[in-house]
């Protein structure tokens, strides 16, 4: 078969196979020139960085809504929000188009070093930044997919913990209410001991003045005492007496009584305060539910599925890792083929159409063997060279001008000399 034939026989490509060269940085249009084995490497290459950019957008998306999404129970929440599903998709679009494009910069400056299959320490000390690069893409990429892909075992595992942070700080709850309860209480026993003091007191008093006006009614009657009845003066003054104490004591009560109701107001207010905490603790746990529902974000689980995940999250990354870093090694173990020496040869017929010349030298120093490239610019050159001879005719004539201006000046300094020169303040 001859080579245009078989040019001719693959030379409809379809439009996924120039997404896939556009993703490995080919040039598409040299590609339709050489033999399918180059196409099917770097379609190969490039489906790796679109499947890492569909993962990346997968990933950022999902990382998006977890740190953003509805907040609820890890297991059986039927919480959903359309405003955070398409803030993820939209953001998860965005990361997977910078990761593609990431990716597609590092494997098309990636070159292939000597071009053969092995990888030296030369080109891998070369392409160390673009892989380091590569290593951090991975490990951010695959974060996300490892919480995704063991979200029920992590799910079950951060409920027990909501759980538990729940009671934790419902017990914190309690404890904090049932202190400021007991300060209150203290306050309304002090209170009320104030109160109970002043009535045993009242009560006692009454008792007594009471039982003292039974004693002198009796003695009225002869039923104590002498045994006489009547009320003689001496009775008199025991009764004045004790209309005194009567007196004295129905004072008391009423200078008492403002105290003894502000002593109540006081207990009626604590009382009140308890009331009021005793209320607000299932408002405060409630708020708790909401809290320990915070502890949903991507870095907790991220955390539970290291716990949990043994050698599952390390294999996931492996493998990203070895789907990002992968093209950069391909690239360095690729030996040359047409395509590659098409490529070479086009940019060469490029530089010389741009009048740019290329030259190699080869010279023994000290150390051996030194390859040294260096390229001639002839536009430049020859931009130069015209500023050159542009400025050396130009003063050619400058010198001209001048000496055609002094050999006129000389003429009339020769014709007429008193023009020029003043013998009263001799100037010229």
């Amino acid at each position: 078969m001859e080579i245009n034939d078989y040019l001719l026989e693959y030379k409809k490509t379809t439009l996924f196979t120039k997404i896939l060269w556009w993703c490995a940085g080919a040039d598409s249009v040299i590609l339709e020139k050489s033999p399918m084995k180059d196409r099917v490497k770097y379609a190969g290459i490039g489906g790796i960085v679109l499947c890492t950019g569909f993962l990346a957008a997968f990933s950022g998306g999902y990382a998006f809504y977890t740190i953003f999404g509805a907040k609820g129970e890890a297991v059986h929440d039927d919480t959903f929000e359309w405003g955070s599903v398409i803030g993820s998709a939209v953001f998860g679009i965005i990361w997977g188009m910078i990761i593609l494009n990431l990716d597609r910069f590092i494997v098309s400056s990636t070159g292939k070093g000597d071009g053969t299959d092995k990888i030296t320490g030369k080109e891998f000390l070369q392409a160390l930044p673009r892989i380091v690069i590569a290593l951090i893409l991975g490990i951010a990429i695959s974060a996300p997919l490892e919480v995704r892909i063991l979200k029920s075992e992590i799910d079950a595992v951060l409920q027990k913990e909501q759980e538990d942070y729940k009671i934790e700080l419902d017990m914190q709850t309690d404890t904090v209410i049932n202190m400021q309860i007991v300060v209150y209480q203290e306050r309304i026993s002090v209170v009320e001991g104030k109160i109970k003091e002043y009535d045993d007191y009242v009560e006692s008093r009454r008792l007594e003045l009471k039982e003292q006006y039974k004693v002198l009614e009796l003695e009225a009657e002869g039923k104590t005492g002498t045994g006489k009845a009547g009320r003689g003066p001496a009775w008199k003054d025991k009764k004045e007496n004790l209309d005194y104490q009567q007196a004295e004591f129905e004072k008391y009560i009423e200078d008492k009584q403002e105290e003894i109701n502000n002593l109540k107001a006081e207990r009626d207010r604590n009382n009140k305060e308890i009331n009021d905490l005793d209320a607000s603790r299932a408002e405060k746990k409630a708020k708790n539910d909401i809290v320990a529902h915070q502890l949903d974000g991507l870095l907790e689980r991220i955390h539970i599925s290291h716990e949990i995940g043994g050698w599952v999250p390390w294999i996931i990354l492996l493998v990203l890792l070895s789907i990002e870093m992968g093209p950069i090694f391909f690239k360095m173990m690729m030996t040359k083929g047409v395509y590659d020496y098409l490529v070479e040869n086009n940019d060469r017929r490029f530089k010389a159409y741009s009048g740019i010349i290329q030259k190699e030298e080869t010279f023994e120093d000290k150390d051996g063997t030194v390859h040294k490239e260096y390229y001639e610019f002839l536009e430049e050159d020859q931009e130069l060279e015209e500023k050159k001879m542009k400025l050396e005719r130009q003063s050619d004539l400058s010198k001209k001008i001048v000496d055609a201006w002094h050999d006129q000046k000389d003429q009339e300094i020769k014709k007429d000399p008193s023009k020029f020169y003043n013998s009263d303040d001799n100037k010229v």
